[in-house]
């Protein structure tokens, strides 16, 4: 299919339904220039002894604090990044009440900043820290603007950002949320994921409405039980919405 008939549909598809949810992944946010940090570049192989996969572990931040927090600095606080045209359209379709909820896997907090309101983060968000100890919050300039392992300012204990760490289980009551509105939504955009980590991936099977649409620049698993697939920039796509 044409790009440009993919569209139609798609605009065909939003002004039909109004009953919307948005599962989203890396690809929202790279467009506003946040690296994907699996996409494992001879930069990592230069600065660090191991994989991301492993620094972001949770049996790793335990037994390397120090490390973790140097590789958690460096590749994954990306204050400056800015909405894409993707967050910022999705936020219109929610104002104009299309859609229900954005389901995330990103931690950069950039859907709440276009305007978003029903955000289910996944995997928790890099703009929220709490101290082990006592659970006294710190924003995000907190650890960026330290060094080391960062310490509360409260009791003195570790401080861990508010993010699913392999090894870590999803945030029950944010898996539920997510798992209705998905159950619930006439109308499943998939956008900017590659469907590869799990149980995040999982919960699509949950989906019982009409049309789902498959928006990503590579092949997912899940392309064929799409409606409408469309192998583009999220962003392109996006900016191409009627409402």
């Amino acid at each position: 299919m044409e790009f440009k008939e993919a569209i139609e549909e798609l605009n065909q598809i939003i002004h039909k339904y109004d009953n919307l949810v948005f599962f989203g992944g890396a690809g929202v946010s790279t467009e506003s220039g946040i690296p994907d940090f699996r996409s494992v570049d001879g930069l990592y192989h230069q600065q660090y002894d191991y994989p991301p996969e492993t620094i972001l572990s949770h049996s790793f931040y335990r037994s390397k604090p120090e490390e973790f927090y140097r590789f958690y600095r460096n590749k994954m606080l990306f204050l400056d990044a800015k909405p894409n045209a993707a967050h910022r359209k999705l936020a219109e379709l929610e104002k104009a009440g299309k859609l229900r909820a954005v389901i995330t896997q990103n931690i950069d907090g950039l859907h709440q900043a276009a305007g978003s309101q029903v955000v289910l983060e996944l995997h928790g968000s890099v703009l929220r820290n709490y101290c082990e100890q006592c659970g006294h919050f710190h924003d995000v300039r907190y650890i960026l603007d330290g060094s080391g392992v960062p310490k509360c300012e409260e009791c003195g204990g570790p401080v861990k950002p508010d993010v699913v760490l392999y090894e870590e289980g999803l945030n029950q009551k944010t898996l539920n949320a997510a798992v209705n509105y998905i159950r619930n939504a006439q109308v499943l955009i998939i956008g900017g994921t590659s469907l590869a980590v799990y149980p995040a991936a999982g919960l699509i099977d949950y989906f019982q409405g009409d049309k789902i649409v498959v928006i990503n620049k590579s092949a997912t698993p899940r392309d064929s039980i799409a409606d409408l697939l469309i192998q583009a920039p999220i962003g392109e796509v996006f900016s191409a919405i009627e409402l």
